[in-house]
């Protein structure tokens, strides 16, 4: 069984999102979206341009205070899984998370978004919160049926409706 990663929220937290599970490079990293073809940082960045990103070996905490000080939180719809590889067709014997706890941990809470089709399928459990649900393109190079521009108007205008643009 792996074993996925903690969440990056707190109480600023107003839109949270959920990918699947991490990539077999996240977990050998312990990020988020760290293999170097996933475009998650790349497209907010995008959203994001008069902040800059930090890069680097040392970077992933300033990146997380970066996401948390625009009201962004991020997570994964399965705590655990097996899985061979890092393609979410692979995921077997999964365990959801408990999305009420993040409710509780984010008082400003007020949406959800799936990043890709996998994590989509649970949107049943995240809707249970009460809050608006959104299914994204997933940022995955696993999905490259839409093209970077497609993928961040998209998000673009999730994170506008959230005032996190």
């Amino acid at each position: 069984m792996l074993t996925g990663l903690p969440p990056i929220i707190d109480s600023r937290t107003r839109l949270l999102i959920l990918g699947s599970f991490p990539s077999a490079a996240s977990l050998a990293q312990q990020q988020y979206y760290g293999h170097p073809q996933n475009q998650f940082w790349r497209i907010l960045q995008a959203i994001w341009p008069s902040s800059p990103i930090e890069t680097g070996a040392d970077s992933y905490q300033k990146r997380s205070d970066w996401l948390l000080a625009r009201g962004l939180g991020v997570w994964d719809v399965y705590a655990s899984c097996e899985r061979q590889g890092s393609l979410d067709s692979k995921i077997r014997q999964a365990v959801v998370n408990d999305f009420a706890e993040v409710q509780r941990r984010c008082p400003a809470l007020e949406a959800i978004a799936h990043n890709g089709g996998e994590s989509f399928k649970h949107a049943r459990h995240t809707a249970l919160l009460g809050l608006p649900v959104y299914k994204l393109p997933s940022t995955s190079p696993a999905h490259a049926a839409w093209s970077f521009e497609r993928k961040l108007q998209a998000w673009r205008e999730v994170f506008e409706k959230h005032r996190l643009s």
